[in-house]
């Protein structure tokens, strides 16, 4: 099915020519031709059932005897076919909130993940015929997709480079549309934008991959301390021997270094030890 438009005219003027039609019949049943007139009558009765109203952002489907013969898009009041049936159709701009879903990552982690379609109808031949109950549809498919693209990436990475569903959200969103696009194309409908509103860890596994978290974290932070103290180390020796205070065997400068590197990687603050004096 694709849509086409319907056959119509202004309704002010249509109503108008009812009017006068239906005046024209009275005026033959007055003068003695009563059939004739009563066939006129009957006649603007019927075609009173061609008026139909749209409102804005709203089409009618028009079906004559089962039969497709268009869409009226237009807002506005229009005399369209006569006996025919007028299905309307929304072409506002609407929103689908998933349910919160509980599917696997690419890792098998389980993890709960929700999304937020913004859809609008397109096609309204396709939205009517071509699928049962578009919207219904479009929420089985979002989330049949939504299944899908989840479980192609990682919840999170942990020290390596790519994508994952927490640290590029934009581009999983981006993903999420394109597919949904594929999908809901045969029911006329357009998907405007696609976003995650939730994400986690599934309560089971939440507390250990918290932990991994805080664990790579901790990681992470010494990586950055120790590449810290030994630039620190490397500027103290160089300074000290530069400036010639103290004269360094390759043993004590061993010692210091290991000395120096406890006390700037320890979480703890150091306590000094003063050697005053010697044995010998």
């Amino acid at each position: 099915m694709k849509e086409r438009n319907a056959w119509k005219m202004n309704g002010y003027v249509g109503i108008l020519g009812l009017l006068l039609w239906a005046l024209i019949g009275f005026i033959l049943m007055s003068y003695g031709l009563v059939v004739l007139g009563v066939a006129i009558i009957i006649i603007a009765a019927l075609l009173v059932s061609s008026i139909t109203i749209v409102q804005p952002n709203e089409a009618k489907v028009i079906l004559f005897f089962g039969s497709y013969v268009g869409t009226i898009s237009q807002s506005g009041m229009w005399l369209t076919i006569p006996l025919a049936i007028h299905k309307k159709v929304s072409l506002r701009v609407r929103n689908f909130d998933s349910s919160k879903l509980k599917v696997n990552d690419v890792e098998g982690s389980p993890i709960e993940i929700a999304t937020v379609v913004v859809f609008r109808v397109v096609d309204t031949a396709k939205a009517m015929f071509d699928v049962d109950q578009y919207e219904q549809f479009v929420k089985i498919q979002s989330e049949t997709a939504l299944r899908h693209v989840a479980s192609k990436y990682a919840y999170d990475v942990f020290g390596d480079t790519g994508y994952s569903l927490r640290g590029n959200s934009e581009e999983v969103g981006m993903e999420l549309s394109r597919e949904l696009q594929e999908r809901l194309a045969v029911a006329g409908v357009e998907v405007v934008e696609a976003r995650l509103t939730h994400l986690a860890y599934s309560t089971e596994i939440a507390s250990a991959m918290l932990q991994r978290q805080q664990a790579d974290a901790i990681v992470a932070a010494r990586q950055r301390i120790v590449e810290g103290a030994v630039g620190m180390v490397q500027l103290a020796i160089a300074q000290l021997q530069r400036d010639g205070i103290i004269e360094l065997d390759e043993e004590r400068k061993a010692a210091m270094i290991n000395n120096l590197l406890v006390a700037i990687v320890s979480d703890r603050s150091a306590n000094p030890v003063i050697n005053t004096s010697s044995l010998y």
